[in-house]
């Protein structure tokens, strides 16, 4: 149980940096490159074992991670421009509404129970999401097929991660597994690097790479711990990954209170009284 706080502090300490990259005018493509190089370095060293790079086609896992670590890279620029078309609120509602894709997967491939309390506090947590991430005001109304990329890609990172420990990441290999994925995303980025200097578009500032290692060491413990969570016996993963999602939500909004001096609206506070609400039905709904 300890993994599922671990995993929702270490997601929504995330937010808090990418809100500092802000502050500090941190260009957020270069440290989420640097981030993604940090966080694969960092898995491999603390494998406790040595890596043969050339033998980590060996491990079952290995395709399946090169795959999803380009979708990982992916998903993060069709938020960048999910938010530059959409507005930061869209893309936010986008990304945690996508818990209805892995929700989905663990009722019809794992058999998992859906009686009338979790659909009831799944239906509650997704209008908390909408409630708590939207502002009316500032929804733009051009193209909605990017934020649908960006559901689409986050549920199925989600539904793919369960799928993976269930069936082929032993609990010894969820640090390389986690950096495999990481280093597949960093390759990508590299390589995007060349072509932004090819075309004379890349500006390296040192500050880029600090932000980026301090979000690659978070960024790979949200990673670990989610996958650890994810094999927690107790629980459902339909339950799992809405409790994980509204946790991340719930502790977001407290962290930009307390840290940002962010205001709640009448819509925020009700939304994160349903998110609760919810919280509560799904987790006893497996008791009933």
């Amino acid at each position: 149980m300890i993994y599922i706080v671990l995993s929702i502090l270490a997601s929504s300490i995330l937010f808090v940096i990418f809100k500092l990259f802000g502050r500090f005018k941190v260009n957020s493509f270069q440290a989420i490159v640097f981030n993604y190089l940090t966080a694969c370095t960092f898995g491999f060293s603390v494998y406790g074992k040595p890596v043969n790079i050339l033998g980590l086609s060996n491990f079952s896992w290995f395709y399946y991670a090169l795959g999803l670590g380009l979708i990982f890279i992916a998903v993060f620029y069709l938020m960048a421009i999910t938010t530059q078309k959409n507005g930061l609120s869209v893309v936010a509602v986008a990304s945690k509404m996508s818990v209805v894709i892995p929700i989905i997967a663990g009722v019809f491939v794992y058999n998992e129970s859906i009686g009338r309390l979790k659909v009831a506090g799944i239906l509650i947590a997704l209008a908390s999401i909408y409630l708590v991430t939207v502002n009316p005001n500032k929804i733009k109304g051009s193209s909605l097929i990017y934020p649908f990329l960006v559901f689409l890609g986050s549920g199925f990172i989600d539904a793919s991660l369960k799928f993976l420990q269930t069936n082929y990441v032993k609990a010894s290999d969820v640090s390389i597994f986690s950096a495999t994925l990481f280093g597949t995303a960093g390759l990508a980025g590299i390589i995007l690097f060349l072509l932004q200097m090819f075309q004379g578009t890349f500006k390296f500032q040192f500050k880029n790479l600090i932000g980026g290692v301090i979000l690659g060491l978070v960024n790979y413990f949200s990673i670990y711990f989610l996958v650890k969570a994810i094999g927690y016996k107790g629980l459902e993963s339909s339950t799992f990954f809405v409790i994980n999602n509204i946790g991340i939500l719930l502790i977001t909004a407290l962290l930009g209170l307390i840290l940002f001096r962010e205001k709640l609206s009448q819509q925020n506070r009700l939304g994160i009284l349903l998110a609760v609400i919810g919280i509560v039905l799904v987790s006893f709904s497996d008791s009933f």
